[in-house]
């Protein structure tokens, strides 16, 4: 894939008749400022699928989420560019997250994602010749051998509420071949062998496209790391660096008419709103009258981001600083960093709040108290003394949770926990002050 600067040369591929494989670079010219622009657009739409997956949403929501991030940020005014589009930016990304470990698992998940729910979409006949295109060396089980576990076939049928066709297609293969499947204890396991119904071979397909991209990965990074990196240095590679980096989220730095807090407010919504990582550095601001750089940067750009002005910001801050600094040492030392995260001061750089990866990510130090409660936290004591009721519900998640994926699952569960025991007790409360004013009647 040639990168040019400007020239608008359109570029035409024959039509795929079936998704992209993706299995080699096609030989397309590509201006530079596509490059860019394409990855990004694809960036968004694994990143949506990142979030929605994060937030338990559950596999029908999943499909359709997919299809409308797709929809909404693939898009191109010339149609035949749609497929151009598709190709190119799966290989800049590519590129892009080849680069370490982590990059590469996280591209990889969200990228197999992507495929399997685009492929759900497609009819079965286009499934069928992803099959083939793949070459897998499966086949349809013969009705003998159907006949032999049909038992067993239709208890797995029924358990989904559907019946099981006397004209059923299975095909057999190894049962490693379909985690998805066997994980979620949808297809029939005998003599090590999974029967995979017709509407089942979007799992088989997406395993093979996983295990032929995680491959590809790491060729890539072979390649950038002994050529490509040192060639394209004043050209690409800053690009590249900067993409998996690049903040996608809302634009604080622009005024807002809504979302704004106010500093006789911020207790309140402190303790029925606030995530808990933010919840328990305001806590300890409250309790201490201080907190560490790392501290104040997570909690300062968080409440700028949730509507907190730069006046309301540092009367706040001051407020609780200087029953321990004083004012005039807070004047001199700490007002100056609160300008500048909200751009008065220095590069005058309209920081945003962090995200909740960079959080999770983070590495705090003795007497810190910023980062991710279910990540840091380390000893039961230590979280449960500060989630108190919600720790009963976690118990042992922790050292389990090793991905920052799974840590914001837990929190946003958590939160979700939260305001349905808040909910659930103004309910209460008012079914008895209503019999309370029935029984006066």
């Amino acid at each position: 894939m040639e990168i040019i600067r400007s020239q608008r040369k359109p570029v035409h591929i024959d039509v795929v008749p079936t998704l992209p494989l993706y299995r080699s670079a096609p030989p397309l010219e590509v201006r530079l400022e596509d490059f860019e622009l394409y990855a990004m657009d694809r960036l968004r739409v694994l990143k949506g699928i990142a979030d929605g997956l994060s937030r338990g949403k559950k596999s029908e929501e999943m499909k359709n989420l997919a299809d409308h991030l797709w929809k909404a940020n693939m898009r191109h005014l010339d149609a035949s560019e749609v497929v151009n589009k598709d190709i190119i930016s799966h290989f800049v990304l590519r590129l892009v997250y080849c680069r370490t470990e982590d990059l590469r698992k996280w591209f990889l998940s969200m990228e197999t994602n992507l495929f399997r729910y685009r492929l759900l979409f497609e009819k079965a006949e286009v499934q069928r010749a992803l099959m083939a295109e793949f070459d897998l060396p499966y086949r349809a089980a013969s009705n003998a051998e159907l006949e032999s576990v049909k038992e067993g076939l239709k208890q797995v049928a029924q358990s989904f509420g559907q019946p099981l066709a006397a004209d059923a297609i299975f095909y057999k293969v190894p049962f490693e071949e379909v985690p998805e499947l066997v994980a979620g204890r949808r297809v029939f396991i005998h003599k090590g062998y999974a029967y995979i119904a017709m509407n089942q071979v979007v799992s088989l397909v997406s395993t093979q496209f996983r295990s032929h991209l995680s491959k590809a990965l790491i060729l890539t990074n072979r390649k950038w790391t002994s050529t490509i990196r040192e060639q394209e240095k004043d050209r690409l590679t800053p690009i590249v660096e900067a993409l998996c980096s690049s903040y996608l989220g809302p634009d604080y730095s622009q005024p807002r008419e809504f979302a704004e807090i106010s500093i006789k407010d911020i207790d309140q919504i402190a303790k029925s709103s606030f995530p808990l990582c933010m919840r328990h550095l305001f806590e300890k601001l409250r309790e201490d009258h201080h907190l560490k750089h790392g501290g104040r940067m997570q909690l300062g750009l968080f409440l700028k981001g949730v509507g907190l002005k730069l006046e309301d910001a540092l009367a706040f801050w001051k407020a609780e600083f200087s029953q321990r600094v004083g004012s005039e040492r807070f004047d001199k030392e700490y007002a100056y960093s609160i300008r500048h995260n909200y751009g008065r001061e220095g590069k005058r750089t309209d920081y945003t709040p962090y995200s909740c990866q960079k959080i999770i990510t983070s590495a705090p130090g003795v007497g810190d108290h910023h980062g991710c409660p279910y990540r840091h936290f380390r000893t039961n004591l230590q979280y449960k003394e500060f989630l108190g009721a919600l720790a009963t519900n976690i118990d042992g998640v922790l050292p389990r949770s090793a991905s920052w994926s799974n840590q914001l699952f837990i929190c946003l569960r958590s939160k979700k926990n939260i305001h349905m025991r808040m909910y659930l007790t103004k309910f209460i409360l008012l079914y008895q002050l209503l019999m309370h004013i029935c029984s006066k009647v």
